[in-house]
């Protein structure tokens, strides 16, 4: 049996066929996969003990599991922002925000923005005390 070496093969190409192709499809799926527009922010001031600047009636928002407390008595959340327009000497005046017994994140944005779509946008968050 004879091997034959004189003919010379042309060398075979690396089809780059398949890369574009897996290219294309993860550019395509992290497209589809990333959020895209505006998110939103919640803006609040830092709630320190120096209480100078505070002004009027108390402005006490309590986000309990129960439900919602504005200065210990209960309020929907849907009749918060009327129940606190006559605490409110300006319409930037603050309004503390205090979220007490293992009350949920969700609930507290939920609060912050139906407050903020009323109109009040200067909020503080208090610690609970334990």
């Amino acid at each position: 049996m004879a091997f034959d070496f004189s003919g010379q093969r042309a060398p075979k190409r690396i089809s780059l066929t398949p890369m574009i192709d897996v290219v294309f499809l993860l550019l395509v799926f992290f497209m589809l996969a990333a959020r895209f527009g505006a998110d939103s922010e919640i803006s609040l001031k830092a709630a320190g003990r120096d209480a100078s600047g505070y002004q009027g009636a108390p402005r006490l928002v309590e986000l309990r599991p129960g439900g919602i407390t504005l200065n210990g008595t209960p309020v929907s959340r849907e009749a918060l922002v009327e129940a606190l327009r006559p605490l409110m000497p300006a319409p930037d005046a603050l309004v503390v925000l205090r979220a007490r017994d293992g009350a949920d994140v969700q609930g507290l944005v939920d609060v912050i923005e139906a407050l903020q779509a009323g109109g009040i946008t200067t909020l503080a968050l208090a610690e609970a005390p334990e």
